[in-house]
């Protein structure tokens, strides 16, 4: 059984950080793609950050591309999302998700191609 569990979020003022980590039950994560999406009150689930297995290729969202980091521990079971330059639009549940398949098809920004995800971490940016 598969568990991803968000914490680190939180209210911060426009402009701070904040970073998120995913923590994953399960002996496999190391051969997992993760990803990060978020959803605003009354808006589509979007998609934040993804990261392969290996860690070594990532992507992101062109709204968040220079201002937010996904990074991964496969000894900790744990992936993470740092936040910086944090903007009232940035305000969001933000979930992660996994994809547990071990393809060869990188998911992306595909949330439907993901496997399992968490119950979500509440983000407010706000002064």
């Amino acid at each position: 059984q598969v568990q991803l569990v968000e914490s680190g979020g939180g209210l911060v003022q426009p402009g701070g950080s904040l970073r998120l980590s995913c923590a994953a039950s399960g002996r496999t994560f190391s051969t997992w793609d993760m990803g990060w999406f978020r959803q605003a009150p009354g808006k589509e689930r979007d998609f934040v950050a993804a990261i392969r297995r290996s860690g070594d290729n990532t992507f992101y969202a062109d709204s968040v591309k220079g201002r937010f980091t996904v990074s991964r521990d496969n000894a900790k079971n744990t992936v993470y999302l740092q936040m910086n330059s944090l903007k009232p639009e940035d305000t969001a549940v933000y979930y992660c998700a996994a994809d547990v398949k071990r393809g060869s098809k990188w998911p992306g920004a595909n949330g439907y191609e993901y496997d399992y995800w968490g119950q979500g971490t509440q983000v407010t940016v706000s002064s």
